[in-house]
């Protein structure tokens, strides 16, 4: 038995109902107190920083507390939610208050995957302990909130620049240049209802399929075919596409600002919940760079955890060019995109809008990477690259006029999805006003879908 008076993890887990929750009697140790409740419609573990030490250190106690509600959590199969604001680690614990937050390290690394984690950061996380946000699958952060491993006194010292602590860690620098926040709120409450919003989307668990609900009206069939303009060079927000297919067109997202030229964000399909990956044609034209490939990586490997179904709206030029990216390892970084896509096992379904150029094509979920069905708008241009850049290559030395007319023959012969759909590499060019029924048509057959995966340890991907 452990603190919380129920069975050793591995010997089996116990289920709760939400009405027997308040059975559960609460772990208070120090700066931190834990107790299941409901969110979401559905029990959750929550471990909370107390209000009367909300900048408080964690002691050795905090740390063995987080550690526990995270192995009830894992027994129970219920989601894990921290509330947290602590300036650091407890300087008077000496040692043990760096073993006890590495003990709940340990504690929701062994989550990770299992049930969902979730972090609400109501103030400071600060030090060590803040890495804990690090491992959780989505944070939020509040106004106050502010998080760093080394502030502003010791950035000063080690590199002359002096800098406030909201520009070095508040969370408008986590939601638009980190990415380590994925929702923003004004308050505590307003974090609570997001976080319980986004559970009752998910499972409680990695065993469990996420909850379905009965099907709300969506937007008019017919209004998708006007959000795509004319040129093929104007922009247009896909999220109005995302919307169009989504139940009654609601769309939760997941880090708006941080790559915005990446959309990411859950979604209902005839009552499925469903996770969007979309290229944002209005941020960059919708290319890849390195925080657009760790924010759809992240996001395809959170789906597949929790067995939360991909459709992925193709419409990018490519990668960004730049040296700086290159430097950088936009190699290793675009790939963890195609790992992410490549390793995922639950269904996936393709829709190519517009554009589909070059490495990008391929890291967007392509039929080479094993998606469960690929199709395509008749607009849509499938290619290695563009005509302009195709005819520069090819045809550099010859006239403008020339090139002109050799661009329109190579978008005739080659920018179609026809060629693309005639040798296997899309499954249908469908009417745009169809893609809704399709979609939903492809996640009801593939409701059942189910994976062998290879006995290993674990994989070692790009990071």
């Amino acid at each position: 038995m452990n603190a919380l008076g129920l069975r050793d993890p591995y010997h089996g887990h116990v289920t709760l109902d939400a009405p027997a929750a308040p059975i559960i009697r609460r772990l208070v140790a120090g700066s931190i107190q834990a107790g299941i409740e409901e969110l979401g419609g559905r029990p959750a573990m929550v471990v909370r920083s107390t209000s009367d030490v909300r900048r408080g250190a964690l002691s050795p106690d905090d740390g063995d507390t987080m550690a526990e509600a995270a192995a009830a959590a894992l027994m129970l199969r219920i989601p894990y939610v921290l509330v947290l604001a602590s300036s650091g680690a407890d300087v008077s614990g000496g040692v043990a208050s760096l073993h006890g937050w590495g003990r709940a390290a340990r504690a929701l690394a062994s989550c990770s995957g299992v049930v969902p984690i979730v972090v609400i950061v109501t103030g400071p996380a600060l030090s060590g302990p803040a890495l804990l946000l690090g491992l959780a699958d989505v944070v939020v952060m509040t106004g106050d909130a502010f998080a760093f491993v080394s502030g502003p006194a010791m950035v000063e010292e080690f590199t002359g620049i002096r800098i406030g602590v909201r520009q070095l860690g508040g969370s408008a620098i986590h939601a638009r240049t980190s990415g380590l926040c994925a929702i923003e709120a004004t308050s505590v409450e307003q974090a609570l209802e997001h976080v319980s919003h986004l559970l009752g989307l998910l499972p409680s668990h990695a065993d469990e399929l996420p909850p379905k609900v009965p099907s709300q009206q969506c937007e008019d069939d017919e209004q998708i075919s006007a959000i795509m303009p004319e040129r093929a060079t104007s922009s247009y927000d896909v999220r109005r596409v995302a919307s169009a297919l989504a139940d009654g067109g609601e769309l939760t997202e997941l880090w708006p600002r941080w790559a915005p030229q990446l959309v990411t964000a859950f979604g209902r399909i005839d009552g499925r919940t469903v996770g969007f990956v979309a290229n944002q044609p209005q941020a960059l034209a919708g290319t890849l760079d390195i925080a657009a490939s760790q924010k759809g990586a992240r996001f395809v490997r959170f789906c597949d955890a929790f067995g939360v179904p991909l459709v992925t709206l193709v419409d990018t030029p490519g990668f960004l060019p730049g040296k700086d990216l290159e430097w950088r390892g936009m190699i290793r970084h675009g790939a963890e995109l195609a790992f992410a896509y490549a390793e995922a096992t639950v269904p996936r379904v393709c829709v190519i809008l517009r554009k589909a150029f070059g490495g990008a094509y391929i890291v967007m979920d392509s039929k080479g990477l094993g998606n469960d069905l690929c199709v395509a708008w008749p607009g849509a241009q499938i290619a290695v690259m563009g005509a302009e850049g195709a005819v520069q290559i090819l045809h550099r030395r010859s006239t403008p006029e020339v090139r002109a007319q050799l661009q329109d023959e190579y978008t005739k012969a080659f920018l179609t999805p026809y060629q693309a759909a005639e040798r296997g590499f899309v499954d249908a060019v469908i009417d745009p006003v169809d893609t809704r029924s399709v979609v939903s048509d492809a996640l009801a057959l593939l409701e059942t879908k189910r994976e062998m995966l290879p006995g290993r340890k674990h994989t070692v991907g790009p990071m």
